[in-house]
């Protein structure tokens, strides 16, 4: 029979109870005596034993006859309520459910609040812009070089992000880059007013900041979650970024109107310090460094990976001679052309092309991103299930990816044929729903080719990404000037096609760098 015991709680005196989960062994010796006390000592503890799918507790008083001898004599065992769903019926339940939670998931949950963030303070851009250039008379060129801005600085991070995460540990990294781009946020509303250069200088700031957080993220993730679930808590981490354009997107029309556009920037910007916060109090770069990690789940995620020595140097030449990292790097960068100019120039289409207002601008811009957030777990739950079921993990991620890449294709191919508001938002709904998939293809893939350099592969293919997102939004403002949104989406289409002929080619998901 398969029984566990555990020493619940723990007296020395019997009306003081110390709440505590630790593994039954010999009781500990008795305190040394202290002047006026007996010789005697008494203490009682509880112990809860579960055998056979039951759960009960018991009390026990003991004492030590003499403080010379280690022999405890159990005096007295009472046999408490039966517990069921790990609640004790008499004093409520010795472990609450928050502690009984799967401490990865606690880790995954805080990437995705952070992701959350990044988005909320990336996006609100893509509004205040607006106000901003019909204030200060920009042309779409001008607003097109104010968009990309950001991608100056993210850029710079890509790489070295990866490569410090690697080294010292992805909860410093993402930490810190939380507090570097919502400081850079609040900062916004002060460099517009002091002029252009300024506000180029704060937005690339602000993109140094963002530029870790994936490297340091899926670092992170790469340590603390088994392979059965790589695909759902990348997709969850990552619909924290749909959902904080979600957000974003809904809140800032309202922020502008009420208080001003300069109010979208300090309000999301100060919200990093309350994640961060808890970051610092929750968070471990890897389960080696919990202290309160449970046992049970420890072993379950070491187990499903193989411990290795921190990264000290970077095998540059083997990394960039393996096929499957060129695919990688060649499809991020097809992938986030498409999705950057969505990200950034969406409000614009629909306030330009189908002359919605700031308001219904920014609330439609909603409906993709709430699709996509949907997509993102429904594919990491399809792509694991896959997985567990025995389809190999290289024809998983080719199949996710390819309707990664032909579902956008083929819906902007329809937005010029359609001839109302409501089905070119429906379009792109649909087109960023199907990109979603994306997050159990190309952004699973870093993790299962190369799980220990996992944080400065995704910096590399993510620099190429950077690159889609720099000359992506410029290009399309200097298009919209000599061309039409047309010509827009055709470059994407092409992209996305060329995505996944390189990928199903060359791609694998199997481990190809230790």
């Amino acid at each position: 029979m398969n029984s566990r015991a555990f020493l619940c709680s723990f007296s020395p005196h019997p009306d003081s109870l110390l709440k505590q989960r630790t593994s039954l062994g010999p009781p500990p010796p008795p305190p040394p005596p202290r002047k006026g006390f007996a010789s005697a000592t008494r203490f009682q503890c509880r112990v809860r034993l579960i055998s056979g799918g039951r759960c009960c507790t018991f009390r026990v008083s003991a004492r030590n006859p003499g403080l010379k001898s280690e022999q405890y004599e159990i005096s007295e065992v009472q046999e408490s309520a039966k517990f069921k769903n790990g609640q004790d019926e008499e004093d409520g339940g010795i472990v609450p459910w928050w502690e009984e939670f799967p401490k990865r998931w606690v880790i995954v949950i805080l990437c995705f609040s952070a992701f959350l963030l990044c988005n909320m303070d990336r996006v609100n851009m893509s509004i205040a812009i607006l106000p901003m250039s019909a204030e200060n008379n920009w042309n779409p060129t001008t607003v097109g070089l104010i968009q990309s801005s950001f991608f100056w600085g993210y850029l710079l991070t890509q790489i070295a992000g990866g490569i410090w995460a690697d080294t010292v540990g992805g909860k410093l990294v993402l930490g810190f880059g939380v507090v570097w781009w919502s400081i850079a946020t609040a900062l916004t509303p002060v460099a517009a007013k002091l002029g252009l250069p300024f506000l180029l200088v704060v937005r690339a700031f602000m993109g140094i900041g963002e530029g870790v957080a994936m490297p340091a993220m899926n670092n992170i993730l790469s340590k603390w979650v088994p392979v059965s679930e790589r695909s759902r808590s990348l997709a969850l981490v990552y619909s924290g970024m749909y959902l904080g354009s979600v957000t974003g997107f809904a809140f800032s029309p309202f922020l502008i109107h009420q208080f001003g556009w300069p109010s979208v920037f300090y309000s999301f910007g100060s919200l990093g310090t309350l994640w961060f916060a808890t970051w610092l109090n929750k968070a471990y770069s890897s389960p080696l460094d919990d202290p309160q990690l449970r046992p049970e789940e420890k072993k379950l995620i070491l187990t499903n990976s193989i411990p290795r020595e921190p990264v000290t140097t970077i095998p540059w030449g083997l990394i960039l001679s393996k096929p499957p990292v060129w695919a990688l790097i060649v499809c991020h960068f097809c992938h986030n052309w498409g999705t950057f100019i969505l990200l950034t120039w969406m409000p614009t289409y629909y306030n330009q092309v189908l002359k919605f207002n700031l308001t219904e601008s920014g609330l439609l811009c909603v409906l993709p991103w709430l699709t996509m957030a949907f997509s993102a777990n429904l594919g990491g739950w399809i792509a694991d299930t896959l997985v567990s079921n025995g389809l190999s993990v290289t024809t998983v991620r080719k199949i996710m990816q390819s309707i990664g890449f032909l579902g956008p294709a083929f819906f902007l191919t329809q937005l010029s044929h359609v001839d109302s508001p409501a089905m070119a938002v429906l379009c792109m709904a649909c087109s960023q729903g199907t990109d979603a998939f994306s997050q159990s293809g190309l952004y699973s893939n870093h993790q299962d080719i190369a799980p220990r350099y996992s944080g400065v592969l995704l910096g590399l293919s993510n620099t190429a990404g950077v690159l889609a997102g720099v000359f992506g939004t410029a290009a399309t403002g200097y298009i919209l000037q000599h061309g039409s949104w047309d010509d827009v989406f055709k470059v994407s289409v092409g992209l996305y096609l060329t995505g996944t002929v390189v990928w199903n080619l060359f791609s694998s998901g199997e481990k190809i760098l230790d």
